[in-house]
């Protein structure tokens, strides 16, 4: 198809030749041009992996606490018998106590230290980089090599500890860290709570850093004293992130196997068991699959049902 034109002064006719429409070239990248197919394409990979490692094992473990499984057995379908079991052995229910009690009062160290840490960290000192890096350190170090020498501490025999005590006064005999399982209970919270108020306090430090310094010279002009200044002005501000690390640290904590199986392995006497640590005794260690897929997933309800309440009182803080 040709169409003239007109060109210059003299009134010169010219002519161009317009592309077919059926001729003109493809693009190269227009499947990636769909947004929906863009997004397919790039969530597949991460759909993929949490499929195989995260809902494939969830839905086995399900099977798994409905059947009478076992090793070398594939078993039957039994309901509901082996959470029954479980709910009646008087082990489960020291177990599921000591659960509830060792991650509320970690979760309560490790937020009191980790916000009284973030608001020393905020300050302007001398060496303030160095002491951040630092801080980081019972966070990176594996929780196994240093429960390890927390155990060695602890040790019954040759505590450290019990030498500094009675060397200081404030002892005359040895206390049983681990020997004894209500000691054996808090010592495996100190040490929790050591390992993971690194974590508070770095999270809390950066929400501490989005706070205008305005807000608080407005405070202090207003004749507000430091703790006035923090109930008033920094806690509410600091509310979101404190409930999303709180939820955080329930989860990592209520769910907790490598602290309690290195520091006392669930004893004296299945005296300091957690769900996960009782959960791998009867499961692996016995071999009765079934039962420890069902003690194990005793966590999930309960876990729900507190990750549900924060998160909604966090909506209700955005809402107002």
């Amino acid at each position: 198809m040709r169409k003239p034109i007109a060109g210059g002064a003299g009134g010169a006719v010219g002519s161009v030749a317009l592309p077919h429409p059926r001729t003109s070239p493809r693009r190269p990248r227009a499947l990636l041009e769909n947004e929906r197919l863009l997004a397919a394409v790039l969530l597949a990979p991460a759909v993929l992996l949490l499929g195989v490692f995260i809902a494939y094992p969830f839905v086995m473990g399900v099977w798994l606490s409905l059947s009478s499984t076992s090793v070398g057995n594939p078993g039957e379908f039994v309901g509901a018998k082996n959470f029954l079991k479980a709910w009646n052995d008087s082990i489960f229910r020291t177990a599921f106590w000591n659960t509830a009690w060792y991650t509320a009062w970690a979760t309560v160290f490790k937020l009191a230290l980790g916000m009284w840490l973030a608001l020393l960290l905020n300050r302007n000192f001398r060496g303030k980089r160095l002491v951040r890096a630092s801080m980081l350190l019972p966070f990176i170090v594996p929780t196994v090599l240093s429960t390890f020498a927390w155990r060695w501490m602890f040790d019954p025999t040759f505590s450290v500890l019990n030498w500094l005590l009675y060397q200081t006064g404030f002892i005359v005999t040895k206390v049983p860290f681990l020997s004894n399982g209500e000691y054996g209970l808090w010592c495996a919270i100190v040490v929790n709570t050591w390992r993971g108020m690194p974590f508070f306090a770095i999270t809390l430090l950066a929400g501490l850093q989005t706070i205008s310094p305005d807000l608080h010279e407005a405070a202090s002009l207003d004749g507000a004293n430091g703790w006035q200044r923090f109930w008033r002005v920094t806690w509410p501000l600091l509310k979101p992130v404190t409930i999303v690390v709180v939820v955080f640290s329930i989860i990592q904590t209520f769910s907790d196997f490598q602290l309690i199986y290195v520091l006392t392995g669930g004893g004296p006497a299945n005296s300091t068991h957690l769900i996960a640590t009782y959960a791998y005794q009867i499961g692996v260690a016995t071999g009765l699959l079934g039962e420890g897929a069902a003690i194990s997933l005793f966590m999930l309800p309960v876990l729900f049902v507190v990750v549900w309440a924060q998160l909604r009182y966090l909506r209700r803080l955005d809402g107002a």
